[in-house]
Formats: C-alpha cells, sequence, structure tokens
C-alpha cells in the first residue's frame, strides 16, 4: 500500500484555496512551493516527564526540516503516562490509548496530505503508536524520542528511580525501611525529565525503533539532559528530507528482515517483554506475512544474552548509553543480522555500522561480545502448554536462573486489586504462583500491568520465591518469575479462567512450558460449569469500543472489526 501522491501544496491556482490557510498563520511563498510539507507529530505535555521536553525538540526538529529544505508543520497527540495510574482504573486505558494515537496520526497526515512525518515522542504506548502510524501511512518517516531520565539517589544497591519506591513500599511493609526513606526517594527518585532510567517499555521501543531503522543510529539512548539529544532533533529533521526526495518510505524500512533484527536485539538486551506485544501490532499495520511470537520463541534459543542493564543488573540507561548503547549491541551482533536493510539514513545497516563513531569507551559489564556472552539464550521467552495453548510472554533475562524451573500452588485472584491487597496483608507465603486474570485485552479491558504487585513481592523479600501468572501484562522493570500475555485470556474460556486455589502450576523455561497440573477431565468438568463472572459494566466510550474489537495478546491486541 502506498500513501496517495497528491500534494496540498501543488503547483498552481487549484492550491491557492489551500495556501491561503497557511497563509493565515504566516507562511510564505517559499515555504509553500516546491518542498515537501513535513509534518511534526509532537507528544508534548505537562503531565508527563518524558514528554516535557519535546516542545524544545520540536524546535530543533523543526531546524533541521528547513536546513533540508522542507516546510515543517507541527501537531500533537495525547500521551499518557504509565506510571501515574498504575494499579488503578485509569490504567485500563493505557494500552487502548495506543490505537487513539495511531488513529489521530493517520487521520491529521491523510487531511493534511504530509509529503513525511517526524515522530516526535516518548514512554511505552507512544512509540509503539507512533511506529504503527509510520507503517500503516507509509510515509517517509524518523522517529525521534525525548530520550530517558537520569538516574536517582542510591538506593538498594543501585541509582534509584520511581520504581524503586514501590520496591521500598513492600520493605515499608515488613519493616525494612522507614516512611522517611520513602519521602527522600519522592524527591530523589526521579531527578529530571525523561522517560524512566530503567530497561522499561519506553526505552525498549525507542530503541527497537533504532534497531528496526526508523531512528538514527545512536538516537534511541541519549539522555534528555545531553545537548546530543538537541542535536539527534536536528539531524533527524534533517535527514527525513532527503527520504522525501528518494521517496523511501516507512514500508522500504520496516520489513520482515528488519523485524527480525530488532527481535534479536530486544531478546540479546532482555528488552520489555512489552515488546512482543508492540511488534505483533506493528506487523500487522505494516501487513507483513510473519508470526512475531513464532520468531521470538526461535531466537531465544539462537540469540545469546549480549548486554545486561537495570532490571537486569544495576546499570541505568545513561549507562548503556555510554557504553555504546544499540550501536554497540548490533555491532556484536552482526553475524546474526541481516545488514542489508535499509534504514532512514537512507544508507543499509552495514553502512551505519561501519560509518558510526564510538563516543564513550567499552563497558564489557553492560556489553559483551558473542563469544563471551551474559547467558547463551535471549532474555524473553515464550511459553506454551495447558495454562496458555497459545502462548504466555516471560523474561528470564531479569530473574535469577534457579527461576527458570519453578513449581507451586496457586492463590488466583480475579483482578488485579485483590492480588495487590493479598500481598500487603501478609497473605502470599514462598511457594505460591498468583495467578491474576481477567486482565487481558477485553478481560480487562485493557490489559493492565501487574507492575506492581511484582514490586511489591520483591520489596518484602518475596521475589525469588513465589511467581506470578497473569492475562495481563508486566512493566519491563519488574524482575521476577512472572508469566504474563496468557493467550487465551480468561474472558475468552481460556484454561486460566479454570485455576482454582491449591492447583499446582509448573513452569519451565527452558522447556518453553507453562502447564496446569489437573487432568484433562477434571478441567473439561470446570468448563463445564465456567461462566464469565459478573464485572462491572465498562464505561461508555472508548473503553468500550476497544473491548468490544480488540484482538488476544498474541496477535497484538489491536483492533479488529
Amino acid at each position: 500500500m502506498n500513501y496517495p501522491s497528491e500534494k496540498i501544496l501543488a503547483e498552481g491556482v487549484d492550491r491557492s484555496p489551500q495556501r491561503s490557510l497557511f497563509k493565515a498563520m504566516g507562511y510564505t511563498d517559499l515555504e509553500l512551493k516546491n518542498r515537501p510539507l513535513v509534518g511534526i507529530v509532537n507528544s508534548w505535555n505537562t503531565i508527563s516527564p518524558g514528554h516535557y521536553n519535546l516542545r524544545e525538540l520540536g524546535e530543533f526538529v523543526k531546524k533541521g526540516i528547513y536546513a533540508g529544505g522542507g516546510t515543517a508543520v507541527e501537531f500533537g497527540v495525547i500521551a499518557p503516562c504509565d506510571g501515574i495510574p498504575d494499579a488503578t482504573e485509569g490504567m485500563k486505558y493505557i494500552l487502548p490509548s495506543r490505537e487513539i494515537i495511531c488513529s489521530s496520526i493517520e487521520a491529521q497526515a491523510r487531511t493534511t496530505m504530509l509529503d513525511a512525518l517526524v515522530l516526535l515522542g516518548s514512554c511505552d504506548k507512544v512509540v509503539p503508536a507512533m511506529l504503527m502510524a509510520a507503517a500503516r501511512l507509509n510515509l517517509p518517516a524518523i522517529l525521534v524520542t525525548g530520550g530517558p531520565m537520569p538516574g536517582g539517589v542510591e538506593f538498594d544497591g543501585r541509582k534509584s528511580d520511581q520504581t524503586s519506591i514501590d520496591e521500598a513500599l513492600g520493605m515499608y511493609q515488613v519493616g525494612r525501611v522507614d516512611a522517611e526513606k520513602i519521602c527522600q526517594l519522592e524527591d530523589l527518585a526521579c531527578p529530571a525529565c525523561g522517560s524512566c532510567a530503567f530497561y522499561g517499555t519506553a526505552n525498549t521501543m525507542g530503541c527497537t525503533a533504532e534497531a528496526l531503522g526508523l531512528a538514527l543510529p545512536g538516537s534511541g539512548l541519549v539522555p534528555a539532559t545531553y545537548a546530543q539529544r538537541r542535536r539527534v532533533a536536528f539531524q533527524s529533521g534533517y535527514a527525513v528530507c532527503e527520504l522525501a526526495r528518494r521517496g523511501i518510505r516507512a514500508r522500504d524500512i520496516i520489513t520482515p528482515a528488519a523485524v527480525r533484527n530488532a527481535i534479536r536485539v530486544v531478546t540479546s538486551t532482555s528488552g520489555s517483554t512489552n515488546a512482543v506485544l508492540h511488534l505483533s501490532a506493528l506487523v500487522h499495520e505494516a501487513e507483513l506475512d510473519m508470526d512475531v511470537m513464532e520468531e521470538f520463541d526461535r531466537m531465544y534459543n539462537e540469540t545469546p544474552q549480549v548486554a545486561r542493564v537495570n532490571p537486569a543488573a544495576r546499570w541505568d540507561m545513561e549507562d548503556f548509553y555510554q557504553a555504546g548503547g544499540i550501536p554497540r549491541v548490533m555491532e556484536r551482533l552482526r553475524p546474526l543480522l541481516d545488514v542489508s536493510v535499509m534504514t532512514c539514513t537512507g544508507k543499509t545497516l552495514g553502512e551505519n555500522l561501519e560509518e558510526y563513531r564510538f563516543q564513550y569507551p567499552e563497558n564489557r559489564e553492560i556489553i559483551r561480545t558473542l563469544e563471551e556472552p551474559f547467558a547463551p539464550k535471549g532474555g524473553i521467552a515464550v511459553l506454551r502448554g495447558t495454562l496458555a495453548p497459545r502462548t504466555g510472554v516471560t523474561k528470564p533475562g531479569a530473574f535469577d536462573p534457579s527461576l527458570y524451573r519453578f513449581q507451586g500452588r496457586a492463590r488466583v485472584f480475579d483482578g488485579e486489586e485483590a492480588a495487590d491487597q493479598a500481598i500487603l496483608a501478609g497473605e502470599i507465603k514462598p511457594g505460591d504462583v498468583l495467578v491474576i486474570r481477567y486482565e487481558g485485552p477485553r478481560g480487562g479491558p485493557g490489559m493492565r500491568e501487574m507492575y506492581k504487585a511484582m514490586k511489591l513481592l520483591y520489596g518484602m523479600g518475596l521475589g525469588k520465591s513465589t511467581a506470578v501468572v497473569t492475562d495481563g501484562r508486566f512493566s519491563g522493570t519488574n524482575n521476577g518469575c512472572f508469566v504474563g500475555h496468557i493467550s487465551p485470556e480468561a474472558a475468552e474460556g481460556g484454561p486460566i479462567a479454570l485455576v482454582e486455589d491449591g492447583d499446582e502450576i509448573f513452569i519451565d523455561v527452558e522447556a518453553g512450558r507453562l502447564d496446569l497440573l489437573v487432568s484433562p477431565e477434571e478441567l473439561e468438568r470446570r468448563r463445564a460449569g465456567w461462566k464469565m463472572p459478573v464485572r462491572p459494566e465498562i464505561p461508555r466510550g472508548w473503553l468500550r469500543l476497544y473491548a468490544a474489537a480488540a484482538t488476544s495478546a498474541d496477535r497484538g491486541a489491536v483492533m479488529e472489526l
């Protein structure tokens, strides 16, 4: 599919009405004739720290567009922050907001008949939504993130971040820290704007865009406070004009080979499990004939872990950037990558790697070689079994290998709030497997993250003796034994809906298994008596529409009518 070739700023009197509207804002004849019209999609707001610096970066993008011979027009999109509604009803809107953002970009770009896009955003659902919009529109496009924030005051053996406060709350419940320490973290854990300082979904997806070739080399991890972040914004505006002149569109870059490269990078660096969900959605928008779940499954066994950062290690995103970031990772993975793919520089990945110049020395504690990796297999694994007939997703790169095989007794909760209350009440014991269900794309609705439950377990000293299984999601910062994205979800009548307290659950990462140790006959008896629990009515509006049209997690939780 190609974007319609009609241009809003075409020569001749036929476009005089349109030019008059631009001139009402002060645009000149020089800007409105014979130049590509480049849209800057900007998610700037004062709600989320990840977007706080984007107004300034937008000006640098604009300078780059003009230097490259284009004309810039800027428009905004919503940008909800995952951290603010976490563990509340508001979190149900976070994943569905991805579809709003993608569709609003589509609507604005098509009504204005833009020639190219610079996608300027940050945070967990905004970046994937922008990548999806680029694939849907198939315009020349480059993504620019706002960059990660610096780490905060040291806590629990590493630089702190916003998630450290949740861990501290768990510690507070068992007397390991006092209220004064929590108040100190509140002031010092997030010392400046930017996306969160750990390798969560926001930074994983920024790195994924770079690995795909849809963001400039080295741009994914430049901290928000660095001058280099401004230079990246300028260079991206300049580069997109060259893409427009050469006719290099998003789908020339988002190919099956490029997606496989990105998957390889994500699993080799133990990125967020949400990348599985978002790359599945991206493949859907790009109309590619490939199964992302199968690719992740295959690459788990073929791809060593060459990088380790928070939550898998004490190093934060600034450390990862200075260690060489994604260019260093891809350089190490080069024998496993397709370096012939086209990128947004107008050059191949191989050419970009040859030309890239590292500004900081290597750090082998962060990025290793294929010959001496942190682990011989990847950091993200796909599991299947009687509890997840289609798939479940886990992140072995972020938890202790002693947990790769875990068997325990089920503690079943129909929703996140009940699970969190039980943890805080001290009801969860070593050997328990928390089953948190009816949190899938349709059942939640919205597929909330079970991030808080994992952080509380860690803080209370249960991180290595319990597990969590859910049809919801997890934050990229979680680092205990967990399996999420269970498909089919409970609301579809999947086996997770049939689990009862006391059932034995077996997790085997190496074997790729997630099994409910209950006989088929017993499961059939339970299925015959199962019915969807009475749930609160879904509010009128977007959430109800999403719940009605969302696909399962293994298909990216996209909307499909």
